[in-house]
């Protein structure tokens, strides 16, 4: 049976793609999920894998089109369906030839494969994420694992998570490395699960001998001693046109020649060590030191230019999700930044006050457990600046909770989580929910959950220094408040602040308006018992 692989959806709002490069031949077989095709679509490189297994019959485009979501890309001929015709031929035997039917009608019963092979892809990670980079491998080749023990960690927007296994049993083969940045949906190990496991499939029956190929159909009624006609084989099928990769190609996922790019490699040059002849991160890895060890130069620590030494390094996870969505909220998002100072004399002196109070409940009384008590009911007299935009649909999506996003700043890179329902605590709970949030991300122990769902962020850079700055809008969120440190002025203590804002959703006045309620709650406490 022939599957026509039309391209699939390739994101939002993207119709067509370029082909970078075709991963397979005419002829080859293929798994269910390898990469048949790279494809350039929306400003990023990917990989678009075989939906099934099988024999690749046709390919359909080639290096260099322009494929359109939709279009037929390959067809392929599933192995099963491409099996000789011989058990159907044999079924028509006489009834005094037919003793080995039986056995051979039998095999194609039993399953390819064993129902005890789990094939395990990688599962969602979370909403909008589609890839996430290896931080370790936690079993190997060989290792027993019970269901729900974990694979492998995982660093995928911003969080680091561990993958457990789907079932019980041994694990056959591991198909990614430490290092790599893996799709969802993507092949990671296979597992001989453990159980009720299908039998393995029947052997194939030895060939009978000459006289054993099944004559055409005769009427009951002809006598053996007649002769009998076989019917001539059919011609064979044309020999299809193998599509020729350039004398050049590689076998290499985007990130793998991203990487030898950054190490100065030339991808052309590095020996696969995997079967198929496929490059992995650590082959291009592997090339990097050899080429250090034999003094050719291009060292991944130092690259000679023409000023000097260089340094690279590898981002992090967090750094490219860091660097992705700074760049979409910024160029997406047309930014006003509204600035004003804050008196925070009065309520500096009643935090110090109180701090105790909330030290007996294991929490510590700061400036920003107030903030974001006081945006809490900012945002409740300000709705628009609680709001996110659908442009597509000119719509304006207004949130009925609050949700307030901390920017902390980790040996790994910046972090947002989010304390929920800001509005519903009072400030020694926020403060509770500050120290616990923040601790969990200079840990390396955030979650998704942790960092999703905010509808407004904090940045308050006080403790390390400056004034005033201009913060990035968080998107979808429409408005930021940043915090410098406060100083001393005519004896008063006055604090900085700095708003950013959608200038698409909020107008000037309006930022003005909602930066100077912030102020007058800071300075007189009692707006947010009066207002709040």
């Amino acid at each position: 049976m022939a599957l026509e692989f039309k391209l699939p959806e390739l994101g939002e709002n993207i119709e067509s793609g370029d082909v970078i490069s075709v991963l397979v031949e005419v002829g080859e077989a293929v798994t269910e999920g390898q990469p048949l095709i790279e494809i350039e679509a929306g400003k990023a490189s990917m990989e678009i894998p075989s939906p099934a297994a099988g024999t690749v019959g046709a390919i359909h485009v080639a290096q260099g089109d322009t494929v359109e979501v939709g279009q037929l890309a390959f067809t392929i001929e599933d192995g099963a369906a491409a099996a000789p015709e011989a058990p159907a031929e044999v079924k028509e035997k006489p009834a005094a030839e037919a003793a080995p039917a039986p056995a051979v009608e039998a095999a194609p019963e039993v399953p390819a494969a064993a129902g005890g092979t789990v094939e395990f892809k990688l599962p969602d990670l979370g909403e909008n994420i589609e890839s996430g980079d290896i931080i370790s491998i936690l079993v190997a080749e060989g290792d027993t694992v019970t269901k729900e023990q974990p694979l492998l960690e995982i660093e995928a927007g911003k969080a680091n998570m561990e993958i457990p296994s789907p079932a019980a049993g041994t694990i056959s083969s591991v198909h990614v490395a430490q290092g790599d940045t893996v799709s969802v949906g993507q092949l990671a190990f296979t597992i001989e699960a453990t159980g009720d496991v299908a039998a393995a499939p029947a052997p194939k029956p030895e060939p009978a001998p000459e006289a054993a190929p099944a004559p055409a159909a005769a009427p009951a009624s002809r006598e053996p001693q007649q002769p009998v006609v076989v019917a001539p084989p059919p011609p064979p099928a044309p020999e299809p046109v193998k599509q020729v990769r350039p004398a050049n190609a590689v076998s290499a996922a985007p990130n793998v020649r991203r990487l030898a790019r950054e190490l100065g490699v030339d991808i052309h040059q590095v020996k696969p060590s995997r079967e198929g002849g496929r490059i992995s991160m650590e082959d291009v890895k592997n090339h990097a030191k050899g080429t250090i060890e034999r003094g050719g130069g291009g060292s991944v620590a130092s690259r000679p230019s023409v000023q000097g030494a260089t340094r690279v390094e590898k981002m992090s996870g967090i750094r490219k999700a860091t660097m992705n969505h700074m760049t979409h909220c910024w160029t997406t998002i047309p930014h006003v930044t509204q600035q004003d100072w804050a008196d925070i004399t009065h309520i500096d002196e009643l935090r110090k006050k109180f701090a105790k109070k909330a030290e007996v409940h294991g929490a510590k009384l700061t400036v920003t457990a107030i903030l974001v008590k006081v945006v809490a009911s900012a945002l409740k007299a300000f709705p628009n600046f609680n709001c996110s935009i659908d442009a597509d649909a000119a719509e304006i999506i207004y949130k009925d909770f609050y949700n307030i996003g901390i920017a902390v700043d980790t040996d790994k890179g910046l972090m947002v989580p989010v304390i929920r329902d800001a509005d519903q605590k009072n400030m020694i709970e926020l403060a509770q929910d500050l120290g616990g949030i923040a601790a969990k991300a200079r840990e390396g122990k955030i979650g998704l959950e942790d960092l999703k769902g905010g509808t407004f962020t904090i940045s308050n850079l006080g403790g390390i220094g400056g004034t005033f700055f201009t913060p990035i809008i968080n998107s979808p969120e429409v408005a930021i408040l940043g915090v410098g440190r406060a100083v001393k002025q005519d004896g008063r203590m006055m604090m900085p602040l700095s708003l950013s804002y959608d200038h698409r959703i909020i107008d000037g006045a309006d930022g003005a308006r909602f930066i100077r309620w912030i102020v007058e709650a800071l300075e007189e406490p009692l707006l947010l018992a009066l207002e709040g």
